[in-house]
């Protein structure tokens, strides 16, 4: 089970980066996942963060999430959950081990509570 005191609190954090903030999805992202559904989406999020996150050094580090082409990707960026050095900067998570099941559950949790918010 993930702590939901964190997701909010990390939220937070991130509404107060001009950065991080700036990103939202757009309307081919909403009918995206208007047609696909929030199960979807999360099993993608899942796929991706498994995939390019949660290696110990995963493949292009710092450049393995594309900026757009997935409403996942988006909410990635505006969540720092895209590469190792974002996740140890803004959730703690270090670079150099593969991430645990909890870490992936809890990024995973992060981007959809994001995608839920702008989805609204």
């Amino acid at each position: 089970m993930i702590e939901m005191t964190k997701v909010d609190y990390v939220m937070n954090a991130l509404k107060k980066s001009s950065f991080r903030s700036k990103f939202s999805l757009s309307l081919k992202d909403k009918e995206y996942i208007e047609k696909k559904g929030m199960e979807v989406i999360r099993s993608h999020a899942g796929d991706f963060v498994k995939s390019r996150l949660s290696p110990a050094m995963p493949l292009r580090d710092g450049k393995q999430t594309p900026w757009r082409g997935h409403p996942v990707f988006v909410a990635q960026h505006a969540t720092a959950t895209c590469c190792r050095g974002c996740l140890e900067k803004w959730h703690h998570i270090p670079k150099g081990r593969e991430l645990t099941e909890r870490e992936q559950a809890y990024i995973v949790e992060v981007i959809m509570t994001w995608i839920k918010k702008e989805f609204q």
